[in-house]
């Protein structure tokens, strides 16, 4: 093979310490990325791992929440109803009942939180940790399902009483004017938040 003359040598030198360093400065950046590919893997799965955790102990919280709120009733409105009724309606009533499920002949069923029994007067409670007006305006269909579920007293007035924790201004006017009871939490546990002199409505 001819001896290549030098400048053409020269030329090839360099090129091939060109080559070679970019090569070597391909090697470099190839690690760099393949070192950050591999951090951010890493980092990645640390951030799953850590999102589960947090996400099964925002499920034990949730849980912990709904099982609070659905003693709410138990605890708060149930006890505090004789008391409510006598002072609100001023009369006594023959049974209370907390959350009862009531079944009907085609397999539908339904559960409402408390209600109270007299021979001229039922008592209907729904209670919400938060109080919305959706709430209110649910609670009148609330009031057309127990007549369908307890048909003994489709004939009789019910009166309906919405409970929860605290009550807005403006949802508690808002169910004043569809004349239900409303009930909050308070000093004597469920305290009466309509206006003194309210009349609820005989549904």
């Amino acid at each position: 093979m001819p001896t290549p003359l030098p400048a053409t040598q020269e030329r090839v030198d360099r090129l091939e310490e060109s080559i070679d360093r970019f090569v070597a400065s391909v090697g470099v950046e190839f690690n760099k990325l393949y070192n950050l590919q591999t951090r951010t893997e890493l980092e990645l799965h640390a951030y799953l791992d850590e999102a589960r955790v947090e996400r099964r102990e925002m499920n034990r919280k949730w849980g912990d929440l709904a099982n609070k709120l659905g003693s709410l009733v138990e605890d708060l409105v149930y006890p505090s109803l004789p008391r409510i009724l006598r002072e609100t309606l001023g009369q006594e009533f023959d049974s209370i009942h907390c959350r009862v499920r009531h079944r009907l002949t085609d397999g539908r069923s339904k559960e409402f939180d408390a209600y109270a029994l007299s021979p001229n007067l039922v008592a209907l409670n729904s209670t919400k940790a938060t109080l919305r007006s959706a709430d209110v305006d649910a609670m009148v269909e609330e009031i057309a399902a127990f007549r369908e579920f307890l048909p003994a007293q489709a004939r009789v007035p019910v009166v309906g009483i919405l409970a929860t924790l605290a009550v807005d201004d403006s949802v508690l006017n808002f169910a004043e004017r569809l004349g239900f009871l409303v009930l909050a939490a308070g000093d004597a546990v469920m305290e009466i938040k309509n206006r003194p002199g309210f009349e609820p409505k005989r549904w």
